[in-house]
C-alpha cells in the first residue's frame, strides 16, 4: 500500500516512477524485474492544482488512477474531534477489520459479477461521447473538450461498476451502478479547452451532460 501525500508537490520525474508499479504491478531496476505483492494499491492526495509549489500530474499517470474523488472540508463536529486529537496527541488505535486473504477473495468475487452486453454498450457510449460528442447529439461539447477518456476509462468504469454492485450485495451490474461511479472514474480523464475554462465549465459538468443525454438501457 503506497500513500503518496500531496503527490503534485513532487516533480514529474518522481511521479513518473510510479507508472510501471501502478499499471504492471511490478518494478524494474536495470535488467531485474520485481513483482509486487498482492493486493497492491496506490492512493494519493492532491493539493489544488493552482496552489504555489505544485506540479500538474502527467496525463499518463492520472490515467492510471482508477478513481479521483473530491473531498470537501470536514464537518464542525469532525474537525473538533481532529483538533482535540492533535492537541492531546491522543489518536485512536487502528483495528484490523479485514485480512489480506479476504481482500483477495473479494477481488476474485468482483471479477465474476455479471455485466450484460447492454451495460457494456452503455459504458462505451459514455466514454465515446467524451471523444466524439457530435455523434451523440452533444455537438456543443466539442469545443470544450481537448481530449476524451482513454480505453482505461472504459475498463475502469466497468470495473468500478462491478465493485459498486458487489458492495450493494448484487451479483449483476445495473445502470445505476455505472451512474454512481462515473464522475469519480472520468473526472480526471477528460481534458478541457481554454474556452471551457473561460466559460467556467468543469469536467464534472461535461460528464453530467453526457450521462443525462446518453440513453439508459
Amino acid at each position: 500500500f503506497v500513500l503518496a501525500d500531496e503527490i503534485n508537490r513532487a516533480p514529474a520525474k518522481v511521479q513518473s516512477a510510479l507508472l510501471e508499479a501502478m499499471q504492471e504491478k511490478q518494478v524494474t531496476i536495470g535488467d531485474t524485474t520485481f513483482i509486487l505483492e498482492k493486493p497492491f494499491l496506490v492512493m494519493a492526495t492532491q493539493n489544488p492544482v493552482d496552489q504555489e509549489g505544485t506540479y500538474p500530474l502527467p496525463e499518463a499517470q492520472m490515467d492510471r488512477f482508477m478513481l479521483k474523488t473530491v473531498i470537501d472540508y470536514p464537518s464542525i463536529a469532525d474537525e473538533q474531534f481532529i483538533m482535540r486529537a492533535n492537541l492531546k496527541k491522543d489518536f485512536p488505535e487502528p483495528n484490523a477489520v479485514v485480512s489480506v486473504e479476504q481482500i483477495l477473495r473479494a477481488q476474485d468475487a468482483v471479477e465474476i459479477v455479471y455485466m450484460d452486453e447492454k451495460i457494456e454498450k452503455y459504458i462505451l457510449d459514455i466514454v465515446f461521447a467524451t471523444r466524439y460528442p457530435e455523434k451523440y447529439n452533444l455537438a456543443e461539447l466539442k469545443p470544450l473538450i481537448s481530449f476524451g477518456a482513454s480505453p482505461r476509462g472504459s475498463i475502469n468504469l466497468a470495473k468500478a461498476a462491478k465493485c459498486y454492485a458487489f458492495i450493494k450485495r448484487r451479483g449483476y451490474v445495473v445502470p445505476e451502478d455505472v451512474r454512481a461511479v462515473v464522475l469519480d472514474v472520468l473526472r480526471h480523464r477528460i481534458g478541457i479547452t481554454y474556452e471551457a475554462e473561460a466559460e467556467n465549465y468543469t469536467t464534472e459538468d461535461i460528464v453530467n451532460k453526457i450521462v443525462n443525454t446518453i440513453e439508459v438501457p
